[in-house]
């Protein structure tokens, strides 16, 4: 890819072989000042081994070959996908900013010194758009939200005054309110002259931000160009792949236009509320999952999906009543009931916080709630306590009508089979130090009293029906990409039998292509397991219109419920709107 200009970076015929297999395979790339490049592709295409490489970072025990240049005053800087691990969590923020300010007016004299390094440190805050509060800098990382850390790490590298700063998955786990301030943010970091290169599978913050894009597919480069051009006419079968839904008109030279606010795959937002009994008027398409494919017509019942992404089938018809909303439930009873939810987190020495109130939410046999909010809202906080994992709250959760324990340690071994977690990060999740198929399979052995050689042969068939052959179940975690783990990661929870599977934002990390199967094999799971029901903790609204129904959290509150249909085609409340409105704004390409 060539756009003229001097490169601050550039990598040549990057080659990367680990245990034979080569990650990354003849990658070239020019990075240019004030640009911005995203790296895109599947799970394991090689996005972050090269991204890495511009740092000199390597994996372990890796085979180099190639070349990668960075122009002597090209200092790269780093912005992870979980800068907590990039903080020192013993120092104050404002002793890992003011130490790198102080290094670089060494030279001034020492009267002048402290108000220059208070200076550059005032001023990076402001362009990584922080406030510059007395209170923020003296905080500890583990004090601060993940948006927070984020944004003093890209501090840290404006400080140090880099030309390039790689950005790895910067959105990830983020609502569309956040993730439009995140374009902002590097957008003004483009328009200082520093190159940024994005590290994404968000296709609709790489269509905001990026002006070049590069495709990989299994550590190759598969196509490059232009970001609109590649977006609009995309011309290689695994991009058109990549980009699915998101792809533009097939003219490069015609205008986008800006479509209204709207959810991938359902019509704008209206003021009336839609018939539910209204069947869908968009032609549907079969699906290529990991359970199988199938071609199915639409269920004014069922949840609204995607289009070409049928992702839900009809759920069983045979049974005895009705939910609520009209959704055909395999029981009169709720499987899963939330009663006057008050939670709180501990803030030291002031005491307690509310971060969360739910008076009421309910969940059926066979169905599916997606819980969305912006980060901080309050979604993870009810995921956990609903798993026994936060135990200051108030208010009772209640499995078929008898109240859970609070903490996860009070419950008996069949409440803890009945209600699984599925955690954000599978990475963190796993023991680096035992393969993948023997944690799979200790789930079976602790909860159900399953023999050891017995629980072996089921992970290993769990994991095969969720697309992990035997090959990779007897890999250590590290030795897999994240959808992989992800797949480990809910075989691990299904070997309990769960009645109740809480997914915490568990596609957030994956890209368009692994996200998709992922979410399929979710709703094949819940249509074909009669007892099974799903919450799902997300900040995606596509994610949220594959459920049956809908609950919106802001700042703690529980703002908006219903079926999905109702509350993404036409909001009451107005933060739900301003997600909608936003969430259109990312999806045509733009920010504000």
């Amino acid at each position: 890819m060539d756009t003229g200009g001097d490169p601050v970076a550039e990598i040549r015929d990057l080659r990367v072989v680990v245990d034979g297999r080569a990650i990354v395979d003849g990658v070239s790339l020019r990075v240019l000042p004030g640009r911005v490049t995203a790296l895109i592709g599947a799970s394991g295409s090689g996005k972050t081994t090269t991204g890495l490489a511009l740092l000199g970072e390597y994996p372990a025990d890796a085979l180099v070959t190639g070349d990668v240049r960075v122009a002597a005053d090209g200092l790269v800087g780093y912005v992870p996908q979980h800068p907590a691990a990039a903080l020192n969590p013993a120092r104050r923020v404002s002793a890992l900013l003011t130490d790198i300010a102080r290094a670089q007016v060494r030279r001034l004299p020492v009267r002048q010194r402290r108000a220059a390094a208070r200076e550059r440190v005032l001023r990076a805050l402001t362009e990584a758009q922080l406030p510059d509060s007395e209170i923020l800098l003296r905080r500890y990382p583990h004090q601060l939200s993940g948006g927070q850390q984020q944004r003093v790490v890209l501090a840290q590298a404006l400080l140090l005054g880099a030309r390039v700063v790689v950005a790895d998955e910067p959105t990830t786990g983020q609502d569309a309110l956040t993730k439009s301030r995140i374009v902002e943010r590097f957008r003004t970091v483009a328009a200082r002259g520093i190159a940024v290169v994005l590290l994404s599978h968000d296709l609709d913050v790489v269509s905001a931000l990026a002006d070049e894009v590069v495709v990989l597919r299994a550590g190759r480069v598969v196509e490059s160009g232009p970001a609109r051009r590649v977006r609009a006419a995309p011309r290689h079968e695994w991009t058109r792949e990549l980009f699915g839904e998101h792809a533009e008109s097939p003219d490069p030279d015609e205008p986008t236009g800006q479509p209204g606010p709207r959810v991938h795959g359902l019509p704008p937002a209206r003021t009336e509320v839609p018939d539910p009994d209204e069947p869908a008027s968009r032609p549907e398409a079969p699906t290529r999952g990991l359970l199988g494919t199938r071609t199915e017509s639409p269920d004014a019942d069922e949840p609204t999906g995607r289009p070409g992404v049928r992702a839900h089938g009809p759920l069983n018809r045979h049974t005895e009543s009705r939910d609520p909303d009209g959704h055909t439930a395999r029981t009169g009873q709720p499987v899963l009931q939330v009663r006057g939810l008050t939670a709180r987190h501990r803030d030291g020495a002031r005491g307690t916080t509310v971060v969360l109130r739910a008076p009421e939410l309910d969940l059926y046999p066979g169905r599916s709630l997606a819980v969305v909010g912006r980060s901080g809202s309050g979604k993870t906080t009810l995921a956990r306590c609903v798993a026994g994992l936060h135990r200051d709250h108030d208010g009772e959760i209640l499995l078929d009508g008898t109240p859970l324990p609070r903490s996860l340690r009070d419950r008996s071994r069949t409440q803890l089979a009945a209600v699984q977690y599925v955690f954000q990060d599978a990475h963190a999740a796993f023991d680096e130090h035992r393969p993948v198929v023997r944690q799979v399979a200790r789930t079976a052995v602790r909860l159900r009293g399953t023999d050891e050689d017995t629980a072996t042969r089921e992970a290993l068939t769990t994991l095969a029906g969720l697309g992990l052959p035997e090959e990779l179940a007897h890999r250590h975690p590290g030795r897999l990409s994240g959808g992989e783990l992800q797949r480990a990661a809910l075989a691990r929870a299904l070997l309990a039998r769960p009645r109740v599977l809480v997914c915490d934002e568990i596609t957030s990390g994956l890209d368009t292509v692994t996200r998709r199967d992922i979410l399929d094999v979710l709703t094949t799971l819940v249509r074909d397991r009669d007892q099974l029901s799903l919450v799902l903790i997300t900040h995606d609204l596509d994610t949220a219109a594959l459920a049956h129904r809908v609950a919106v959290l802001d700042a703690g509150e529980l703002v908006e419920q219903g079926p999905a249909r109702q509350v993404l085609t036409a909001p009451s409340h107005p933060f739900t709107v301003s997600l909608m409105e936003t969430t259109a704004r990312l999806a045509a390409g733009t920010a504000t």
